[in-house]
């Protein structure tokens, strides 16, 4: 039996044990009064006393269930966020498949994508990016949520309602892109990968939840090869839950989603290069730096 429906067992016995006491208590104050003023009882009206006991046992019963029917909400947005990875997942899949190629992560041009600039133009690049080239984005307005959007984000800064921010974030290093902010970033650029291009496409991360629509090893990182830019949005991605977030340098409207985590537990929704999705603990997803090492690094971000 899992965590939830032990919650669940939990919350019947004890709804059950204080219906039990409601009876008893209800039973002893029906003798009490019958004994004193048995005329009074013929009226069948509540007493001040038995009013209070109701409201105080209802009051209890909410303080129990709270948790439990918040937990429930939490797992249920958590299993709609996994739905929209797997088809996510499916869609970059079958574009592999038709293009020989996944899609780039971003790629530099004038030329607006179906629908118009998908991000804020005070903050994002203009150009098309991964999600422009499948068949699957429909509208940029938020108004009209698609499989894009994740259900348990949690930016409240207007300035980044948009799909580009806090949603899902394809691997860098699969889905590269035309161009790149850092000048060391030259592992980024070029051409987008095929699937026979990964060693272990089971074990490699294409898709998962994230701060940014491109999300790179540079981001799961405590230590990463280049001093990252604040003041660049692309370099502000993360891994939402991950710990080394609460030493990030975010924008204040990033924090709450980065620090706190989306689905319970600090878990995330993973999509791999093979088509297969998981649901992982964020911190399995971590980079560390030991010596001159990176451990973590391959076959689960990078493609070698």
């Amino acid at each position: 039996m899992g965590n939830y429906e032990r919650q669940v067992s939990i919350c019947c016995n004890t709804c059950l044990f204080i219906c039990s006491i409601i009876k008893v208590s209800l039973s002893i104050l029906t003798h009490h009064k019958a004994c004193v003023q048995y005329e009074i009882m013929k009226c069948h009206c509540f007493t001040l006393i038995e009013m209070l006991v109701v409201i105080a046992v209802v009051a209890l019963l909410v303080a129990i269930l709270m948790p439990v029917l918040q937990n429930s909400k939490l797992r249920a947005k958590a299993v709609l966020c996994g739905s929209n990875i797997k088809q996510l997942t499916f869609d970059l899949f079958m574009y592999e498949s038709d293009n020989q190629s996944f899609p780039y992560g971003f790629y530099n041009t004038y030329s607006p994508p179906p629908g118009g600039h998908p991000g804020n133009f005070l903050f994002d690049k203009l150009g098309w990016w991964w999600f422009n080239y499948t068949s699957d984005y429909l509208v940029k307005n938020r108004g009209k949520k698609t499989i894009l959007w994740c259900p348990s984000r949690r930016i409240r800064d207007p300035k980044f309602d948009y799909i580009l921010h806090g949603n899902y974030g394809v691997n860098r290093l699969i889905c590269k892109s035309s161009d790149d902010i850092q000048s060391d970033g030259e592992e980024f650029i070029g051409k987008p990968l095929r699937g026979s291009d990964v060693l272990h496409p089971a074990q490699t991360l294409l898709i998962v939840d994230s701060g940014y629509s491109i999300i790179g090893w540079w981001h799961v990182t405590d230590v990463p090869p280049v001093a990252l830019n604040k003041n660049s949005i692309e370099d502000t991605a993360y891994v939402p839950g991950l710990e080394i977030n609460k030493d990030k340098d975010l924008w204040p409207g990033q924090k709450e989603d980065a620090v706190d985590g989306r689905h319970p537990n600090k878990t995330v929704n993973v999509g791999f290069v093979d088509g297969h999705c998981d649901h992982t603990r964020a911190v399995d997803l971590f980079i560390e730096k030991t010596d001159d090492t990176y451990t973590n690094r391959s076959p689960l971000w990078s493609p070698e």
